[in-house]
């Protein structure tokens, strides 16, 4: 497999590619599940597209718990099936798809009732262990323990005395969300498939009932293309709805968004070696490590604004700050929140009572000849809903197709990157980095650092940290524009790097670096330059009002403030 590049000339050749023939499947979204569907389907030989109207992972799945996890609490719902599903799919993005990516995590669950909670959460606990390893991929985690209310003071000593009279602990993992999205895009990519964001789809093509391809417009070069299809695959998670309105067909399911909101805070603010898993009376509260911060998080409530940009309230800041407090011995306050993030679920309801689920299952539907619907599901079961919605398009085809083989496909970086963490030692030696910064591009790009370093190499200026966001090398900026499909500096403070939640400036102090180093990448003069700081500035000032306002109305409001897009000139 080469290693894709998803660069400015890149984008251009794979819209003119898709423009200039007939595909077997065009996958329109990209998303997760989007583009899932696009590895699966040019991994079986099939002629594919991607098109994206922002950039890859935009909506929700760069705004998850960035959790891979079976779901623990879907057990209390005796979803079994979702579990075991899912928790197979856990083992295998840890051992074989992507251990470069997804990495192990703990979790505390404290205890507040002696005896029987004990014996019944255990019970649950217990069950998702052993569903783990029933599944043939899970056992490469730790097995759950049991840990007296002294143990778990030692493990988190954040946590309140009287907030506990003993914890389990267990194991899930975690990933970076947005990342692992463009390593789906850019795997695809090196299969084969055309791939580009910024393109948007503003029609379906139709040959009678049959959707035959899209009308998409470039919304950087402005540019319309029409790309056939024998079959287009709609996978635009909460927009599902309103791309089904181009083809002016009724669905057969509605995608209900529901909003989660997260906080960011340094390291240093909880003292706990392990995360935190906590009941609400809604739902459950997770406290999740993130490199040298933690992730707190989600609420869950209905949204029907602005998808684009679901807006964050300081009611629901309040909210997670309250329980997350409830249960430490020093308080959180909004000066130790350092980044905030809301996303949006697709959640799907049918039209009555009998066919409406609102769960994180998924349906895969075929509305109308030559068009598949994929919505619902969860982050960890994607490739699940990607074969699924593949399996849908063959039987639209009239050719043999093999069948679905991403359950042994690595993703770009995977293959190697075990041996080069081994190394990482004497590739810290041979670059004069340090072995921490080794870590952390081999943790994210895997074997694809070597690219990076590569960079370096040709320019040591590249090999230093970023003045604000010092976690991050000027180098990864240049990667972002030049391999990842970045086109704005947007794309890169906030889904290539996590700057954008990572720093409480929110990436304002190094935006104009950034900017100068992407420049010459993608060919902006010092006009762009300036329109990409300041458009970035106005996003930022916007979602801190938006914070600021008291209920949804309001703080949506707020944050339509900014302009979404900067038009190259």
């Amino acid at each position: 497999m080469r290693t894709a590049t998803l660069g400015p000339a890149e984008r251009a050749e794979a819209l003119a590619a898709m423009a200039g023939r007939e595909l077997d499947v065009l996958v329109v979204g990209a998303g997760v599940v989007g583009a899932g569907t696009v590895l699966d389907a040019v991994t079986r030989g099939l002629s594919t597209g991607l098109v994206e109207a922002r950039d890859w992972a935009s909506g929700t799945s760069s705004r998850s718990s960035k959790l891979i996890h079976g779901g623990l609490r879907y057990l209390e719902m005796l979803d079994f099936a979702l579990v075991r599903e899912a928790l197979k799919e856990r083992g295998l993005l840890l051992e074989r798809l992507a251990p470069h990516l997804v990495k192990p995590v703990p979790f505390l669950y404290p205890l507040q009732h002696k005896g029987w909670e004990r014996l019944y959460a255990g019970s649950g606990v217990a069950l998702y262990d052993a569903m783990s390893v029933s599944s043939g991929h899970g056992r490469g985690l730790p097995v759950h323990r049991h840990l007296s209310r002294r143990r778990a003071l030692r493990v988190a000593p954040a946590l309140r005395k009287d907030a506990l009279v003993g914890a389990l602990q267990y194991y899930d993992a975690q990933m970076d969300d947005a990342r692992y999205v463009a390593t789906l895009v850019r795997t695809a990519a090196g299969y084969g498939a055309h791939v580009a964001n910024r393109a948007r789809v503003t029609g379906f093509l139709r040959e009678g009932e049959r959707v035959v391809g899209a009308r998409v417009q470039d919304v950087e070069g402005g540019g319309e293309y029409e790309i056939r299809a024998k079959q287009v695959v709609n996978a635009t998670g909460v927009w599902t709805d309103d791309t089904q309105a181009l083809i002016g067909e009724r669905g057969q399911f509605h995608v209900r968004a529901s909003k989660g909101i997260h906080l960011v805070v340094p390291k240093d603010r909880i003292h706990s070696t392990t995360g935190l898993i906590l009941r609400t009376e809604k739902s459950v509260l997770f406290v999740i490590p993130w490199g040298r911060h933690w992730i707190i998080g989600t609420t869950d409530t209905d949204w029907d604004l602005d998808k684009a940009h679901p807006a964050a309230s300081s009611a629901d800041i309040d909210y997670l700050l309250e329980h997350v407090n409830s249960v430490l011995n020093v308080p959180l306050g909004r000066d130790d929140v350092e980044g905030v993030y809301a996303g949006l679920r697709p959640l799907l309801a049918g039209e009555s009572d009998a066919t409406s689920k609102l769960s994180r299952e998924h349906t895969v539907a075929h509305p109308v000849p030559g068009l598949v619907v994929v919505a619902g599901g969860k982050y960890t079961t994607y490739r699940v809903m990607a074969k699924d919605a593949v399996d849908a398009a063959v039987h639209g085809l009239d050719q043999r197709v093999a069948d679905c083989v991403t359950e042994e496909v690595p993703l770009l970086g995977a293959e190697g990157y075990r041996a080069l963490w081994n190394a990482r030692a004497r590739t810290a030696a041979r670059t004069g980095l340090h072995v921490a910064r080794i870590e952390h591009l081999l943790n994210r790009y895997g074997a694809t650092a070597e690219e990076v370093l590569e960079l370096i190499g040709r320019d040591t200026a590249l090999g230093e940290p970023l003045a604000g966001a010092e976690d991050y090398l000027r180098a990864e900026i240049v990667y972002a524009a030049s391999h990842e499909g970045a086109r704005h500096l947007d794309d890169v403070l906030t889904r290539r790097t996590r700057i954008s939640i990572e720093t409480f400036d929110r990436g304002t102090r190094c935006a104009r670096e950034c900017a100068d180093l992407m420049a010459p990448v993608l060919g902006w003069d010092t006009g762009q330059v300036e329109r990409e700081v300041e458009h970035y500035r106005k996003r930022v000032e916007a979602e801190r009002e938006s914070q600021r306002q008291p209920d949804d109305l309001t703080a949506d409001a707020a944050r339509l403030g900014a302009p979404d897009i900067v038009p190259l000139q």
